[in-house]
């Protein structure tokens, strides 16, 4: 494969990744984009935190984030007690459907990192579905090292980094 090919297709899959977004109009509704989370709805449409209802609710006072150990996809004590909040918010509030979205630290390759988020995400998934939250209200995406909350080269920044995100949508803030 000569230069000119071998450009083409990096220049083809990179145009492809950035087309993987799967946010816009998923579960047909939420934000201002169709969707919640990270960059989605937009705080005029979460709700009062005070609202136990609220999405701004479940984000501020159940928190929407687990944090996981150095290549780990095994729960915390900590990211149980979040889950199990958040896992008794979805049943009381059956309107609203989740993306469970999988991150990693910068270090290690794409490919592990992606493996890595995928299953981080499918651990808070089944730990969801293992609470009583029904499997059709919950999807998962992994992301990678590809959406840092921090980028840096420190350990303070790779902790924040190692994380699954509960992404709300659908229904109504309240």
């Amino acid at each position: 494969m000569n230069l000119t090919t071998k450009s083409l297709l990096l220049l083809a899959g990179l145009a492809l990744a950035a087309c993987n977004n799967p946010r816009p109009g998923m579960f047909g509704g939420g934000g201002a984009n169709g969707f919640g989370g990270e960059g989605g709805i937009t705080t005029g449409t979460l709700g009062d935190p005070n609202d136990p209802r609220s999405v701004a609710h479940f984000q501020q006072r159940i928190g929407d984030r687990v944090f996981f150990d150095d290549n780990s996809s095994d729960l915390t004590p900590e990211g149980r007690s979040t889950l199990s909040g958040q896992a008794a918010w979805l049943r009381a509030n059956p309107q609203f459907a989740v993306v469970v979205e999988g991150h990693a630290d910068e270090r290690g390759t794409r490919e592990y990192n992606v493996a890595l988020g995928a299953r981080r995400a499918d651990t808070v998934q089944r730990f969801l579905i293992s609470e009583g939250v029904a499997a059709n209200r919950l999807r998962t995406v992994s992301y990678g090292k590809e959406r840092p909350v921090e980028a840096c080269a420190e350990p303070r920044c790779w902790n924040r980094n190692r994380r699954a995100v509960t992404v709300v949508s659908g229904g109504a803030a309240g």
